[in-house]
């Protein structure tokens, strides 16, 4: 990845960021919708700038109530504004390839209330399939993670990807497609307010951080991510492909336990 493109995530994150921050704190959940990009302006290449499309309705719930003669409605709750952003993501057309690929998006499940999220890479075939991220072979193992190494209920933590569309052949994301979609998972991070999230894998930790360190220099320790703790580890798919790697997996996963105060 160039520093080029660093700097365009990096951008791009912050101005997201810093847009919904600004917004909740003025009480206002939704943003109006940005007028259709003209030709030119979208593409699949590298170095390209995000793509915009006629969707870009990101409801946030307000930390506040509206005074009693604000015309504004009342706050959504975190379930109906991630629904409004599911939305748009499911309308989303700004990678073209992608769009022509997919059955459906796969927007993310779990509690909105989570305090854990867990962040892969890009759906699968299975998860194009049925909508919902983790449900193949790697799903099982993300499972067996979560309730037998943690003792937790899948239901108890929120699971999303970097990407909400299958890339064609399973490839690993292209840097815009990455950028066009930050904006859903900030929003989906802004509603959820997570205190901790675990990167499934390189391709989610160094597109969620902004960073080209290898997976292997980032896991095993806890990293700060605007105000929230990260743990970085391996996929569940190459633990299929090496399962020694398990071992490396569930050291970590018991320091973001530790982190955590679970036992």
């Amino acid at each position: 990845m160039s520093e080029n493109n660093l700097e365009s995530q990096d951008h791009v994150a912050r101005a997201v960021k810093q847009k919904l921050e600004s917004l909740r704190n003025a009480g206002i959940s939704h943003i109006p919708k940005a007028k259709k990009a003209g030709r030119g302006e979208r593409g699949e290449g590298r170095g390209e700038r995000p793509a915009k499309d006629d969707c870009s309705l990101l409801a946030v719930p307000r930390s506040n109530p509206p005074s009693p003669n604000s015309p504004l409605p009342a706050p959504a709750s975190r379930e109906e504004a991630l629904a409004e952003v599911a939305k748009c993501v499911a309308a989303c057309t700004r990678c073209p390839v992608l769009v022509a690929n997919r059955t459906q998006t796969v927007f993310g499940v779990g509690n909105p209330h989570a305090k854990l999220v867990f962040i892969g890479e890009a759906p699968g075939a299975d998860e194009d399939r049925k909508g919902e991220p983790f449900v193949g072979r790697a799903g099982q193992l993300l499972n067996d993670i979560i309730t037998k190494g943690m003792k937790l209920r899948r239901e108890d933590v929120y699971i999303m990807n970097i990407l909400r569309c299958r890339p064609p052949d399973n490839r690993t994301p292209l840097p815009l497609e990455a950028a066009n979609c930050r904006e859903y998972l900030d929003a989906q991070l802004a509603i959820i307010q997570p205190q901790y999230l675990c990167c499934l894998g390189a391709c989610a930790a160094q597109n969620l951080l902004g960073v080209e360190t290898l997976i292997g220099k980032l896991r095993g320790r806890m990293l700060d991510f605007n105000g929230m703790r990260v743990l970085c580890t391996y996929h569940p798919s190459y633990l299929l492909r090496n399962p020694p790697a398990k071992r490396l997996v569930w050291d970590d996963i018991q320091v973001l336990m530790a982190e955590m105060g679970l036992k």
